[in-house]
């Protein structure tokens, strides 16, 4: 690919989408981008991971702004199309096109003088969340972290928490014939899941309510079997600290099941900043997990409505007005740092 200057964020984006990286295959997008940015000028670091997957930091002079997201994806491959005015694909949205339009900011801002902005693309945030942790050990770090996903090209001023947590139910197996010899465990969990549902959640100002979904449960082995086991995992949208919530869960639990917690996030609470648009967002980022790399904003081209979805697209106009975007967000911090935009931090 022959780039001249300035570079183009639909070709860009275009020339990602065409690398299939679900969560795990991202080596070929990540060699992709680190050669890209090399040949752009950029000092890049490829941080390993875990096996050949590894992240990409890229800068110039040492980062006082961090443009940052990621380049894997949810499965399954979706062919790069496009007509007037979308690309269509996997990652046009999320985040490819993300990626896309940070370069191109970065490098515009490079044009005018301004060295001190740096790209940071990790692997994993759809899972696990591996590459956010591993760039923790990443030097030198920025004082703004300006982290991208879908939100419309609104700055948000929040993300929800999330926590996960599974239940498991013991019983005791019989013929279905003679059901008063045996426990159905999936009657247990019947029981605890109708109590959970009538749980009141908490709620917050800013960033709304706490939600639930019942998202997945197995149980049983055959219909003339009392069963003996059954699963559930519960995923909570959480808008603040998760004490109160994970002791309510464990006091409706019934007899034989028991609870488990397997993953957890806070809630985030970010700035705005003069001149954007906001939002809150309820998915989960990789923002929790980036740790010292100093105040942390969040904001990118196209809709989650669409992300992870059989029709994700992204506007060929909001992924340009996303380099504005990100462009001018750099600009305003870095003038706030050197003292030239006070009125940026109210």
């Amino acid at each position: 690919m022959t780039l001249g200057p300035p570079l183009d964020p639909i070709r860009l984006t275009r020339d990602l989408v065409a690398i299939y990286s679900p969560t795990g295959e991202e080596t070929k997008a990540g060699a992709f981008l680190a050669e890209l940015l090399e040949k752009l000028g950029y000092r890049v670091i490829r941080q390993p991971v875990a096996g050949t997957r590894f992240n990409v930091y890229a800068f110039r002079d040492p980062p006082e702004v961090v443009f940052s997201t990621h380049i894997d994806t949810v499965p399954p491959q979706l062919p790069l199309a496009e007509d007037e005015e979308f690309l269509y694909g996997r990652g046009t949205t999320d985040a490819k096109g993300i990626v896309a339009a940070q370069v191109a900011a970065a490098e515009r801002l490079a044009a005018k003088g301004e060295r001190r902005v740096g790209l940071l693309f990790v692997v994993g945030e759809e899972y696990g969340a591996d590459g956010a942790r591993a760039a923790n050990a990443l030097e030198p770090k920025g004082r703004y972290l300006v982290n991208g996903e879908p939100t419309e090209n609104r700055l948000a001023l929040g993300t929800k928490g999330f926590l996960r947590v599974e239940l498991r139910a013991g019983g005791k197996a019989a013929h279905s014939a003679y059901p008063e010899e045996g426990i159905s465990a999936i009657e247990r969990m019947l029981d605890t899941l109708e109590r959970v549902r009538r749980l009141p959640l908490p709620s917050d100002e800013v960033l709304g309510e706490c939600t639930l979904n019942i998202a997945t449960i197995q149980g049983g082995v055959r219909p003339n079997v009392i069963p003996d086991r059954c699963r559930a995992e519960l995923s909570f949208r959480t808008v603040c600290d998760t004490t109160g919530l994970r002791s309510a869960l464990r006091s409706v639990l019934a007899e034989g099941v028991e609870l488990e917690v397997l993953l957890e996030a806070p809630p985030v609470r970010l700035r705005a900043l003069p001149g954007f648009e906001t939002t809150v967002v309820r998915y989960g980022t990789d923002l929790p997990w980036l740790e010292g790399w100093g105040e942390k904003f969040l904001i990118g081209p196209g809709s989650i409505r669409v992300a992870h979805t059989d029709h994700e697209k992204v506007s060929k106009a909001d992924l340009l007005a996303a380099v504005d975007c990100y462009e001018r967000i750099a600009t305003l911090l870095l003038g706030e740092l050197d003292g030239k935009n006070p009125a940026s931090q109210a």
